[in-house]
């Protein structure tokens, strides 16, 4: 047994001559060591060696067209922030002293504020945008509000200004507006004190529908308003040539046409589009409810370019008057001597009928005085 035992033993042991094997292959390399030397420095580490600018001409285009679009968005919306308050610097006095409340602070002025048309002016100026008295709906839209007058229920103001944040929509629209003339209106609800209006019908006026509007824009009013289709044209002698009243009575007409509203007419000049005064909506009425009269004052205005503007109207008010006498030169050639003969004679007739009533209105005119 100690016999079989000693022979398992030793055999177990590995055989030397397997492990001293000259013929196997060795994978050991030699131990590296420090020397000292410095790595070369080849070109990948050089990274303008291994890129070039060109191969970032996409990324460059995009980033440039992104600061370009940026950079026109902040000028437009600036600019139209710029025009805005603007106006509301202009008006913030006048509104001050006729409303007992402006703007959606809901706070009613001192008597300082309403005495002191600077004051205001000043607190106008003092704010980048003055958020209770101008509120901000869209980048072109801005809006106010007043209340606390008599006889008026609120007065709704919407600013609308050109995208010019954004010039692509811009020309859009332009190009749409030679085809589709299409305009846009305030309709009473959407404001502030829409409620005002339903519950406070204490107004002794009859109901009419009677306006001042801008010639260029009477054909688009009549197209889109149902109120003012149902009136009729006619030109009066106390407006200016751009100007005509459409109305349901010529008894209105006498009556609403002051001296003080023909001169506010022709201060405006062309910036004035329509003043309209109605009792019916503006899109045709569809249910009983609809034709119930709610009276309404529109007033809208082309605001200003530039300082200038003067100087534009009169240059377009002898525009006109030049193509009126080439109208007129044209008919008269086209007429025998008798024809412009009576042509001349109406003509005569006219601005002898027209002088007459100059006369008679400043006749009363100093009565009155």
């Amino acid at each position: 047994m100690y016999d079989r035992l000693r022979r398992f033993r030793w055999s177990s042991r590995p055989n030397s001559s397997f492990l001293r094997n000259p013929s196997a292959a060795d994978y050991t390399g030699p131990i590296a060591t420090p020397t000292g030397a410095a790595v070369p420095y080849t070109k990948w580490y050089n990274i303008h060696e291994r890129h070039s600018i060109n191969e970032f001409k996409q990324e460059g285009v995009i980033l440039g067209l992104l600061i370009i679009i940026v950079s026109i968005h902040l000028f437009g919306t600036g600019a139209n922030r710029k025009k805005a308050k603007k106006w509301m610097t202009a008006h913030a006095p006048v509104l001050r002293r006729e409303f007992a409340l402006v703007g959606f602070g809901g706070r009613a002025p001192t008597t300082e504020e309403i005495e002191g048309e600077e004051t205001a002016r000043s607190m106008a100026k003092e704010l980048e945008l003055p958020e209770d008295m101008l509120k901000e709906k869209s980048p072109q839209d801005f809006a106010t509000y007043a209340t606390g007058r008599q006889n008026v229920a609120f007065l709704d103001i919407n600013i609308k200004l050109l995208k010019r944040y954004n010039p692509f929509i811009l020309a859009i629209e332009y190009v749409f507006s030679l085809f589709f003339d299409k305009r846009i209106f305030t309709v009473p609800g959407q404001a502030p004190g829409a409620h005002e209006l339903r519950k406070d019908n204490k107004s002794t006026y009859d109901n009419f529908v009677w306006a001042i509007v801008n010639k260029e824009t009477m054909k688009s009013l009549r197209d889109d308003r149902y109120d003012v289709s149902i009136t009729g044209t006619k030109d009066s002698a106390k407006l200016p040539n751009w100007a005509t009243v459409m109305s349901e009575s010529a008894e209105v007409t006498d009556f609403l046409l002051t001296p003080e509203l023909t001169k506010a007419v022709e201060l405006a000049g062309d910036l004035l589009e329509h003043l309209i005064i109605t009792d019916q909506p503006i899109d045709q009425p569809l249910k009983l409810d609809d034709t119930v009269p709610k009276k309404r004052i529109y007033l809208s205005m082309k605001l200003p370019f530039g300082r200038n503007e003067e100087e534009k109207a009169e240059e377009r008010a002898l525009e006109r008057e030049k193509a009126k006498k080439l109208k007129r030169d044209l008919e008269l050639k086209g007429l025998d001597a008798k024809a412009q003969k009576k042509y001349l004679e109406k003509e005569r007739e006219k601005e002898i009928r027209k002088a007459q009533k100059k006369q008679t209105q400043t006749c009363m005119i100093l009565s009155i005085l």
